[in-house]
């Protein structure tokens, strides 16, 4: 009886629990955009010495590019078929699928909210600030659309970050460190190949990197008060988001692990 009853109260409790995680959600999508308004004021602004910075740049990598065609390849390579946002995105939805598969509902829930909110939220502050593009005399590579935040560059940041967060737990300690520089190495890398083949400015890619990383944190932490709502405390980061992920699978009540 005393254990029968010690079951419901914990079942309650994790069912309360699944319910503030969906409001947390809701509420990270919702804000995700607020810690790089100052960027958007300077940009929206035209602050001169951020204006400066931007040309200098812009037009400093469009005459390299122009001098090294094989670098230019390369890096148009990289920037439409390895780091592209289809590729980022097709990847984050096979995680998806699989934490499905492993019946990790909330981490499943967690990956898609991140990946779907950083895509809308990247989009509609395109859509509102509506900034033109560099427009080089002898542009290297073309671009549709708008140019503020870097939607590469937002996509990189929320992509690399939601890999990381899932799959550290499967990956040896003494990897771990190499796991996050090249991480850090791919997202700094999308942001310098749009800047060098001259379809984004400067800040355009350091507002994609603020908004990725923004929405990510939102997120993350909506994921870390469930836990704690749960009853099964931080995880930390070195760690991975869930643990306990590492077992064979994930029972389907509570998410505790099942060897």
């Amino acid at each position: 009886m005393v254990r029968a009853t010690a079951q419901r109260l914990r079942d309650r409790r994790r069912r309360a629990a699944d319910r503030r995680f969906g409001i947390h959600l809701l509420g990270s999508a919702a804000v995700a955009a607020v810690p790089f308004g100052l960027l958007l004021v300077l940009v929206e602004g035209h602050w001169q010495p951020l204006r400066r910075l931007d040309v200098g740049a812009a037009r400093r990598l469009n005459e390299t590019a122009l001098e090294h065609p094989a670098w230019t390849d390369t890096l148009r390579f990289l920037s439409d078929r390895v780091w592209d946002p289809f590729t980022l995105r097709t990847v984050l939805a096979l995680l998806t699928v699989w934490l499905l598969y492993r019946r990790a509902w909330r981490l499943a829930a967690w990956s898609a909210v991140t990946a779907v909110a950083g895509g809308l939220v990247g989009l509609l502050v395109k859509t509102v600030v509506e900034r033109a593009r560099p427009a080089l005399e002898d542009p290297v590579a073309h671009a549709p659309g708008f140019s503020f935040p870097s939607g590469h560059a937002m996509t990189a940041t929320t992509s690399f970050a939601v890999l990381l967060l899932v799959l550290l737990p499967m990956v040896p300690r003494a990897l771990r460190a190499l796991c996050w520089c090249a991480a850090v190495v791919s997202v700094l890398g999308v942001g310098f190949t749009r800047i060098a083949l001259g379809v984004h400015w400067f800040s355009d890619v350091v507002g994609g990197w603020l908004l990725g990383l923004t929405v990510v944190a939102l997120t993350t932490w909506a994921f870390e008060a469930w836990r704690t709502d749960a009853g099964r405390g931080h995880a930390g980061l070195r760690e991975g988001l869930e643990p306990e992920l590492t077992g064979a699978r994930l029972r389907t009540q509570g998410g505790t692990q099942h060897p």
